[in-house]
């Protein structure tokens, strides 16, 4: 790694911090869930937010949009949302008497798009999000667009046993490279939230601290941050060690899952200011990582574990 962009990384502490107190102006509490929220657009990867409604999961996106000057979209999930909606579509325009087909392009044509509620979206449109997620384009017809970089998915959901929601197949989920839970949020930050926006001063306007240059800049040395092996070796057997616990875990997570460890981990340290990737980087992003990516067995479940529990029995 360069001497320079060693310099870099101790410099970019201060630009984080920078970020996360100017969110702060409009999200109260919540630092972990933006961290990891931050770890995914630094690793140029879409992230699923999971909590019940209320939970300021959408201020937070759109806060993140601003202070990162992204043009930003928000789709809302519904049961009839056709992929037409999201996608966009030919429509037939007159030009020197002529009707010829013009492509309006729909709202996933932007840097980051939300996607309220996905889970209450049908199969079908969720699929539609599925290339754009993946190829960074979409096709419509027999022509292929290519999105803006960077671009990005951000999508909410209920948890699954609320009335009217589809549940996401896994080869959906595999593509958000972190599944964040949101929580109720602590008493006094309830307080402050209660302040803020019932109080007569008016929630103020965020700035700008990012341009979509600098941070595709700041993707590609989130890449170059160094790791050792033996630590890289420990992400790769957390990976495989959930493949091999048939009394907890059915299915256990696929190659993707250690890719996204290490990556994320070298996100999460350049956000910390620092030069190298640590264990701790990788344990504290393993359940994140892989959380969505399990699918439990029966025994598990009756014994009334969830993915977290495995993951934790799993790292001790």
């Amino acid at each position: 790694m360069a001497m320079d962009n060693v310099k870099n990384i101790e410099k970019l502490k201060s630009t984080f911090s920078n970020i996360v107190s100017e969110i702060a102006k409009k999200i109260v509490g919540q630092e972990e869930v933006l961290e990891q929220i931050l770890v995914a657009i630094l690793c140029d990867a879409n992230a699923l937010l999971e909590s019940f409604p209320g939970l300021g999961k959408t201020s937070m996106i759109s806060a993140v949009s601003q202070v990162m000057k992204l043009k930003f979209s928000r789709i809302q999930g519904t049961p009839d949302l056709m992929p037409s909606d999201i996608i966009g579509t030919y429509v037939i325009e007159d030009r020197d008497g002529k009707k010829i087909f013009k492509f309006q392009k729909g709202p996933i044509f932007a840097n980051i798009v939300l996607m309220d509620e996905i889970n209450r979206a049908t199969p079908k449109t969720q699929a539609a999000l599925l290339e754009a997620m993946q190829e960074k384009q979409v096709t419509v017809g027999n022509q292929t667009f290519p999105l803006d970089k960077p671009f990005f998915v951000l999508a909410t959901q209920n948890p699954i046993d609320q009335e009217g929601t589809y549940p996401l197949p896994e080869a959906q989920t595999d593509r958000f490279l972190l599944k964040i839970l949101l929580d109720y949020p602590k008493k006094e930050d309830e307080l402050e939230i209660v302040e803020r926006y019932t109080g007569a001063s008016e929630i103020p306007q965020l700035n700008s601290l990012l341009s979509g240059d600098s941070l595709v800049l700041l993707q590609k040395l989130a890449r170059q941050v160094p790791i050792a092996n033996d630590i890289k070796k420990k992400a790769v057997e957390i990976v495989q060690k959930t493949r091999k616990l048939p009394e907890l875990i059915e299915y256990g997570a696929s190659p993707r899952a250690s890719i996204g460890i290490i990556m994320a981990a070298k996100a999460k340290a350049l956000i910390d200011g620092r030069k190298y990737v640590s264990l701790k980087d990788v344990e504290q992003m393993a359940h994140p990582i892989l959380r969505h990516r399990l699918i439990l067995s029966f025994k598990a479940e009756r014994e009334g574990l969830n993915a977290d529990d495995v993951i934790n029995k799993i790292i001790g």
